[in-house]
């Protein structure tokens, strides 16, 4: 059993935990940090999980790509997020690299890399707080609690995060659609394209919006990535596509 952390989140945490401002006066304001403060809280965060699972054969740090495949589907993907990584953040990658395995895939995010490496390679165990991947079938840990996702729930929840988007990402659903509306409309209609398809065109929106959206919120897997020209195949649903409970 290996362990599939989600490192952008760990590092970016300690990172920008280590940073101070130095206020100069005169409108000069420096921000500066220690490498040793911020990999020492890396280090502390990655022994927290190894001791919360105590046996285990590996810990494998996943980190996104500087590029992002999703920008081509929707150029304003995550567009909000061009905030400069925090201080020491690519040399603390970089030190992690010499003492663990790490693993970042050309063009694609953390996520979609832990989805792809865990789909492939079964009886591993992702350790992340972000919900995206509850798409993925296998035992999940968030932090807080471990939860096992059966193919079926991992499927549901890409369909409801179709409808529902995330603000934070930068995709937007249906207007007007949360979560919890997401999820009675599926129960009353059923888990299918159909669904999705009827609810965005219930809104003026085009099927080609849902596909978008859909595309935006899929965590791929092994089966939606091409292994040999290493790039991803985007989700392609037919029309009578639904998930069997």
């Amino acid at each position: 059993m290996k362990l599939l952390i989600d490192c952008d989140f760990v590092v970016y945490k300690c990172c920008a935990a280590a940073e101070t401002e130095i206020d100069f006066g005169d409108d000069v304001i420096v921000v500066t940090s220690t490498f040793k403060d911020a990999y020492s809280c890396v280090k502390r965060e990655l022994n927290r999980i190894a001791n919360k699972f105590g046996s285990f054969d590996e810990m494998i740090l996943f980190f996104s790509d500087s590029k992002n495949f999703r920008k081509d589907i929707q150029k304003d993907y995550k567009g909000h997020r061009n905030r400069k990584k925090p201080c020491a953040y690519r040399r603390v990658i970089n030190k992690l690299s010499e003492e663990y395995s790490v693993i970042r895939m050309p063009t694609l995010e953390a996520d979609d890399a832990m989805g792809i490496y865990a789909t492939k390679n079964t009886g591993n165990i992702i350790v992340s707080p972000d919900k995206d991947m509850k798409q993925i079938p296998g035992m999940l840990w968030n932090f807080e609690e471990s939860t096992l996702i059966k193919p079926e729930e991992g499927a549901k929840w890409h369909l409801i995060q179709s409808l529902a988007g995330d603000n934070t990402d930068g995709y937007a659903g249906v207007p007007g659609i949360g979560v919890k509306r997401a999820v009675a409309l599926f129960e009353e209609k059923g888990y299918s394209w159909k669904t999705v398809v009827e609810a965005f065109k219930e809104k003026g929106l085009s099927e080609d919006v849902a596909l978008t959206n859909a595309r935006l919120a899929r965590i791929l897997t092994t089966e939606d990535y091409d292994h040999e020209k290493r790039e991803p195949i985007l989700w392609n649903p037919s029309a009578d596509y639904k998930v069997n409970s």
